[in-house]
C-alpha cells in the first residue's frame, strides 16, 4: 500500500477509537447537571449518589478522550502537512478558539467538579458542574465547525504564496464558522453525543434491574437516560433531514452516494436496506418509490440528482459510503425501538421488565456509538476524492517526505497503543460497575413478575 493509502487508514482507525469517549462525555456531562439540580432541588441524596457515580464514568472517558485526541494533532502535520499548510489560517483560528473556550473552562473548574464536593458550597460546585460541561459541549462545536468548513468552504480566499504553495486564507471569519452546513452538524453531532451519554446510562442501569441490585438507583439513573433517549432520539429525526438537505444542496455526489443513486430519474426511490453493485452501477434491496423525492423536495416527482450527473473521478466509493450511511440509519432505528420499549415500562410504572427487554437495553450502549462512527465515515469518505471539498483533493494533501514503511510503523505503534487504552476503560469501567454506587442502604424490594423472584 502507498503512504496515502496507510495514512488514511492510520487517521480513520484513530479517529474511531478516539471518538468513542468525547461523546460520553459530553452527553454524562449534560446527564450529570440533571441530576445535580435535583439534589439541590430535593436534598435526596440518591441524586447525590447518582451524580458522583457517573461522575466517576465521565472522568474516565474525559481523560481517555485528552488520551487519545492528542496524537491526532500530530499526525495532522507528520502525515498530512500539504493539507495542515493549506488550512492552517482557518484550522489555527478555530482550534485556537477551542483552546481558549473549551479547555480553559474545563480545566478550570474540573479539580472543583471533582475534588470540591466537601470544599465548596453545593450550588458553587453545581456551577463547576455545568461550567465543565459546557466548556466539553464548546469543545465539540469548534471541532465540527472545522470539519463542516471542510465540507462547505466559506469566507475564504486563495493565495499564493511566494515558495509557489496555495493556501486558503480567512477573509470573514464570521462566514468560516456560519458555514452552510455548520449550524446543522453542530446539532447532528451533539444530538447524538448526549443519545451516547443517555444509552449507556440506561444499559448499566438495565444491568443493575437485571441482577437485582441498587434497584432505586438504577430506576432513577434509568429515568435520567430514558428522558434524554426519548427527547434526542426524537430530535435527531429532525436534525437528520434538516442535515440532509444541506448535503442535498451543497454537496449533492456525497447525497448521491449515500442513497445510491447512480442514474437521474423521476420519482427516485430511497432504500431502506441494499446492497451495492458498483461495477454495474446498480443498487439491489428494498425500495420505496419517490421516498428520496418526497425527504428531498417534499415532491414524490421531482429527481434527485444522480451520480451520472457528475465526471467518475468525482465519485466516491459507492459502496462503502451507502453501508456506512445506511447503518448510521439503523443504529437510529435501533435507538428508537429502545426509547419506545423504555417509554412504555416507565408510563406503566413497571421496572421489573422481560429480561429480554433488560438485556436489549444492555447491549443500546453500542447503538449510539456505531451510528456515530458510521455517520463520520460516510460524511468522510463520501466527500472522497477531496479532503476540502473542491480545493483540495487527498491525494494532494499527505506529506511528500514519509516513506510507507514509517506510516506502517506508526500505524503498528497506534494500533498497539490505542488496543491498550481500549481494554484498560472496559475493565475500569466493569470493575466501576460491579461495585457499583455508593449507597449505604438497602432499596426497598420489588418484585420481578416474570420470574417471580424478589430483589432487594
Amino acid at each position: 500500500m502507498n503512504v496515502e493509502i496507510l495514512s488514511r487508514i492510520q487517521f480513520a482507525f484513530t479517529i474511531t477509537f478516539h471518538y468513542i469517549y468525547p461523546p460520553m462525555s459530553i452527553g454524562l456531562s449534560l446527564a450529570m447537571i440533571f441530576m445535580e439540580a435535583l439534589y439541590l432541588k430535593t436534598k435526596n441524596p440518591i441524586w447525590e449518589k447518582l451524580t458522583k457515580f457517573w461522575l466517576k464514568v465521565f472522568s474516565m472517558t474525559f481523560a481517555l478522550g485528552v488520551a487519545t485526541g492528542i496524537p491526532m494533532m500530530f499526525s495532522l502535520g507528520t502525515n498530512w502537512a500539504r493539507y495542515s499548510r493549506f488550512v492552517s489560517d482557518v484550522s489555527g483560528s478555530i482550534i485556537g478558539a477551542e483552546g481558549m473556550f473549551a479547555f480553559l473552562i474545563e480545566a478550570g473548574f474540573l479539580g472543583v467538579l471533582l475534588f470540591g464536593w466537601d470544599k465548596v458550597k453545593p450550588k458553587i460546585h453545581f456551577m463547576a458542574t455545568c461550567l465543565v460541561s459546557l466548556g466539553a459541549h464548546f469543545s465539540a462545536v469548534w471541532i465540527v465547525s472545522f470539519n463542516s468548513w471542510m465540507q462547505t468552504p466559506s469566507g475564504y480566499k486563495l493565495t499564493v504564496l511566494p515558495d509557489g504553495t496555495e493556501v486558503a486564507q480567512v477573509t470573514k471569519w464570521g462566514e468560516v464558522f456560519f458555514s452552510p452546513s455548520n449550524m446543522s452538524h453542530i446539532g447532528h453531532v451533539l444530538l447524538g453525543a448526549w443519545m451516547t451519554g443517555a444509552f449507556m446510562m440506561i444499559s448499566i442501569s438495565a444491568y443493575y434491574l437485571l441482577k437485582g441490585r441498587h434497584t432505586e438507583f438504577a430506576i432513577k439513573s434509568m429515568k435520567i437516560g430514558l428522558f434524554i433517549g426519548i427527547v434526542t432520539t426524537v430530535l435527531q429525526l429532525i436534525s437528520a433531514d434538516r442535515l440532509s438537505q444541506k448535503v442535498a444542496k451543497h454537496n449533492p455526489e456525497k447525497f448521491a452516494a449515500f442513497e445510491g443513486v447512480y442514474k437521474t430519474e423521476k420519482s427516485t426511490p430511497a432504500y431502506i436496506i441494499g446492497w451495492v453493485d458498483h461495477q454495474n452501477e446498480k443498487v439491489h434491496g428494498i425500495k420505496i418509490p419517490g421516498l428520496l423525492s418526497f425527504m428531498t423536495y417534499h415532491d414524490f416527482e421531482t429527481p434527485v440528482p444522480g451520480l451520472d450527473q457528475f465526471p467518475k473521478e468525482e465519485w466516491s466509493y459507492v459502496p462503502a459510503v451507502f453501508q456506512f450511511y445506511h447503518i448510521m440509519v439503523l443504529s437510529w432505528g435501533a435507538m428508537a425501538l429502545a426509547s419506545c420499549l423504555g417509554g412504555y415500562y416507565w408510563l406503566k410504572q413497571q421496572w421489573s421488565m422481560h429480561p429480554i427487554v433488560l438485556k436489549y437495553f444492555i447491549i443500546s450502549v453500542a447503538f449510539p456509538q456505531i451510528g456515530n462512527i458510521s455517520g463520520w465515515y460516510s460524511a468522510c469518505m463520501g466527500r472522497q476524492p477531496y479532503v476540502v471539498y473542491k480545493l483540495l483533493k487527498t491525494k494532494e494533501a499527505f506529506s511528500p517526505v514519509i516513506s510507507a514503511g514509517q506510516v506502517m510503523g506508526s500505524l503498528i505503534m497506534f494500533v498497539v497503543m490505542y488496543l491498550l487504552f481500549f481494554v484498560l476503560f472496559l475493565v475500569m469501567l466493569d470493575k466501576k460497575i460491579k461495585n457499583g454506587p455508593d449507597i449505604e442502604h438497602e432499596e426497598l424490594p420489588y418484585r420481578d413478575v416474570y420470574s417471580g423472584e424478589s430483589h432487594g
